[in-house]
């Protein structure tokens, strides 16, 4: 019996070591491992400390800098990456300074092509930022905001002004007799052009402000093949925009210039107000100032901006800055054209009685034309216009000798 029991104390005990061996090092390796490296494995668990309390789970994280610690300057890459898995801080520096690597796309396409994002730069007054980021905060704190709130404020002064006043109509009955405004050339340059302009400006609306009031009801899938259309539709109306706009400036230059009246009716206001529109030349004051301000100053810049955009301006260099620049350029100048031909609009359509008559047909009534553009009006009238001026003016016949 004693032999039995001193055979199972010996298995016990081969047992127990079998089961040792196989076992992980005890507690008493780990200051062998921490010995390697004593300074940061004690850096990494301050990573939440320093972030609130938040751990972010995004892969691009930059860990907590551990330039400061013992050693860190002499560290290979490689070695650091030990030390810190997944510090990509030496990576994005560079990447931050502007430092070039490798890409497909040929450097005389692309000129930035290798860099992965702008420099770091330091505005006055401000922290250091990316030149991207920086944009990105203009066009998200300023010109979005702004741009759609002064285009609400037209759009609510004319309904204000439209259901307090109504249309402005004709004092005098129409008498019958018609008096040609626009000839078909004039008419066909401005529906060119204005076609042009309603397919710039809802494009351009959908894709600025459409993800605040549209993606929400529409949805991603549809909202997105929404603005790719709206997209390509941008930019294919562009160049016809600006075709049709250097007609119509030059078409209707002549009767644009600064006449007699004009400051009289600047100064009364046109007559919204006071229900007396003041004596005009073919076109008026305001006209003039939506021509010359509309058409000519803010046309040249949105058209200019809107090619640069497009990457048709030869020998252009299309870096990012450039771009931005343009970008931003291209928003404000647009929004400034969209009030004002907001406006113009109006008066064309239900804002004035038959307004639009006159330009999908032509031709105004004799009353019509004394009420609204007297000086005008008065030289056709004294043969010095010609009514029907898109038909020849016979010669005048000799006179007969009794």
């Amino acid at each position: 019996m004693k032999h039995a029991q001193l055979a199972m104390i010996l298995i016990a005990i081969g047992l127990a070591g079998s089961v040792a061996a196989q076992a992980p090092a005890p507690a008493a390796t780990v200051p062998a491992m921490e010995a390697q490296a004593p300074a940061t494995t004690q850096a990494a668990p301050s990573a939440p400390a320093a972030m609130g309390g938040i751990q972010s789970q995004n892969i691009f994280e930059v860990k907590p800098d551990a330039s400061e610690l013992p050693g860190y300057a002499s560290q290979t890459n490689g070695e650091r990456a030990k030390v810190q898995p997944g510090n990509n801080a030496p990576m994005w520096r560079q990447v931050g300074a502007g430092v070039t690597g490798y890409s497909s796309l040929p450097k005389s396409q692309a000129p930035e092509a290798g860099n992965l994002i702008q420099p770091f730069v330091q505005y006055p007054g401000s922290r250091l930022t990316n030149a991207g980021d920086a944009w990105r905060q203009v066009r998200n704190n300023w010109l979005i905001p702004y741009g759609g709130a002064l285009l609400v404020i037209v759009v609510l002064a004319i309904a204000l002004f439209y259901f307090s006043k109504g249309s402005i109509k004709n004092h005098t009955p129409d008498n019958g007799k018609k008096i040609e405004r626009f000839t078909p050339f004039e008419r066909a340059a401005h529906w060119s052009n204005a076609i042009a302009f309603s397919i710039l400006a809802i494009s351009g609306l959908v894709m600025a402000f459409g993800k605040f009031f549209m993606l929400p009801v529409m949805g991603g899938t549809l909202y997105g093949w929404l603005t790719y259309v709206l997209k390509n539709m941008h930019n294919f109306a562009g160049p016809l925009f600006a075709v049709s706009l250097v007609i119509v400036f030059f078409t209707f230059l002549r009767d644009n210039w600064p006449e007699k009246g004009d400051l009289n009716w600047l100064r009364k206001g046109g007559g919204l107000f006071s229900g007396n529109e003041p004596a005009s030349n073919r076109f008026n004051a305001g006209e003039k100032v939506v021509f010359w301000g509309g058409v000519f100053f803010l046309g040249l810049i949105v058209v200019s901006s809107g090619f640069v955009l497009d990457k048709i301006v030869p020998g252009m260099v299309y870096e990012r800055g450039t771009m931005q620049i343009a970008h931003m350029v291209h928003a404000v100048a647009t929004v400034f054209m969209m009030a004002m031909f907001m406006g113009h609009i109006y008066l064309g359509t239900i804002g004035m009685q038959d307004a639009y008559k006159a330009m999908r047909t032509g031709y105004v009534d004799e009353a019509w034309a004394k009420d609204h553009h007297e000086y005008w009006y008065d030289e056709v009238k004294a043969g010095r216009i010609p009514a029907q001026r898109s038909q020849p003016v016979p010669p005048a016949r000799p006179a007969v000798q009794a």
